[in-house]
């Protein structure tokens, strides 16, 4: 996602805190089976190369986990949290976003 009026949309929509990020998520209502995501980190979360590290270990970890725990049709905010993101280690990365991805399903 590159448009801040689907970033805002999703902030309007679910979402599931974690201790090293933080998910949004919604249902697109189309009958797309694409599944979009974003990525952001404010400047709390430390300088420019902390927040980028951050997003970089956010994309590796969606880019994993969502083609099977993402919903078809939905987008995904994905927001880096501050001295947890870009330090975490990876696995503890990974059960934190599925445990979200779970969490944000249909159902819930």
């Amino acid at each position: 996602m590159r448009k801040r009026a689907d970033f805002l949309a999703c902030a309007r929509a679910r979402r599931q805190g974690t201790g090293t990020m933080m998910v949004q998520a919604r249902d697109r209502r189309d009958d797309s089976a694409l599944i979009r995501v974003g990525f952001t980190c404010s400047k709390k979360v430390g300088n420019a190369v902390t927040r980028n590290r951050a997003k970089r270990r956010l994309r590796a970890i969606a880019r994993e986990l969502l083609p099977t725990g993402g919903l078809p049709g939905w987008d995904y905010v994905l927001i880096g949290r501050a001295d947890a993101t870009a330090i975490r280690p990876y696995d503890d990365l990974r059960r934190d976003l599925g445990y979200a991805l779970r969490r944000l399903g249909p159902g819930a």
